[in-house]
């Protein structure tokens, strides 16, 4: 069950400090977009976002996005928010992770995903062996299969939110 348990667990992506990722020594972030920087398809960016990414770049922190959408969906989003990005990560297989922590050049000891799904970003982070950091979904999805998964997300979780 422990791979399904991420690290840190936060209510919104702009919880996370530069003094928190300094105590966890995590000098580069994997981030995932959809329900994470944005709704699942959006383009709007959660409040506090731009100036959060300033805030972890003037800190030296280095950042990417992971993400498992198409390079349509991933390139834009990417230039919007001035972040280098992987798309078609195939979470939550190690493979986009081992790609992004080399963009970066950081060891994996000093990454970290942030991401909003335990089977995609945490399970992967656990199987590629960096830390993870779950955020709450920025607004729950109406599909069958995330119903699912995060009905399962919350037996995992329990009250953790």
């Amino acid at each position: 069950m422990s791979i399904f348990l991420s690290d840190r667990i936060f209510k919104r992506i702009t919880d996370i400090t530069p003094e928190i990722l300094g105590s966890l020594d995590i000098k580069a972030l994997l981030i995932d977009v959809d329900n994470t920087m944005s709704t699942h398809h959006g383009s709007v960016l959660v409040d506090g976002l731009e100036t959060w990414l300033e805030c972890m770049k003037s800190n030296g922190i280095k950042m990417i996005i992971v993400s498992n959408a198409k390079r349509v969906r991933a390139e834009p989003f990417a230039a919007k928010v001035g972040l280098p990005f992987v798309s078609l990560s195939c979470k939550p297989l190690p493979f986009g992770y081992c790609r992004a922590r080399k963009v970066l050049g950081i060891p994996k000891k000093n990454c970290a995903i942030v991401g909003d799904q335990v089977f995609t970003d945490v399970l992967g982070a656990n199987l590629y062996g960096i830390k993870s950091l779950l955020v709450r979904p920025v607004k729950l999805e109406d599909g069958w299969s995330f119903r699912i998964r995060r009905y399962f997300e919350r037996k995992i979780l329990k009250d953790k939110f």
